[in-house]
């Protein structure tokens, strides 16, 4: 029974080479604005593990992304479409304070948005309510 694991495990391997178990950013190079595996020519399709934990597919960040800083804390956690932000997006400072809050769309700030200093009281000329990436109110 091991033996017809490991040979099925071997013929897995072998027969699906782009896909990865666990890979990190250290491991991937940036071409043309695609990812690929340093020793690769196919666009990377896998999931990063380590300090930034995410999905690519065919070399372009997709989905879900969470980043920690080397300490531990929390850093971002932010959603991807099509290489852009989509959807609420939160990052912290080092300290664990609160950094910013906010919605993308297509890559852009969009609707009320809120951003901190490190001790917690709020950036005036970055908070307030944005559309196409441009603030339109206070």
């Amino acid at each position: 029974m091991r033996k017809l694991s490991l040979t099925l495990l071997t013929c897995l391997l072998l027969l699906a080479p782009n896909v990865v178990l666990s890979e990190t950013m250290d491991d991937l190079v940036v071409r043309d604005g695609l990812y690929y595996k340093k020793s690769s020519d196919i666009p990377f399709s896998g999931e990063i593990t380590g300090l930034s934990k995410g999905t690519f597919t065919n070399g372009k960040v997709d989905g879900t992304w969470i980043g920690y800083y080397d300490n531990g804390q929390l850093n971002y956690k932010t959603t991807f479409n099509k290489l852009k932000m989509e959807g609420i997006s939160v990052h912290y400072h080092k300290n664990g304070q609160l950094w910013s809050r906010g919605n993308f769309k297509n890559g852009e700030r969009e609707g009320a948005w809120v951003d901190y200093n490190k001790d917690g009281t709020a950036v005036k000329r970055l908070t307030g309510t944005f559309k196409d990436g441009k603030k339109i109110s206070d």
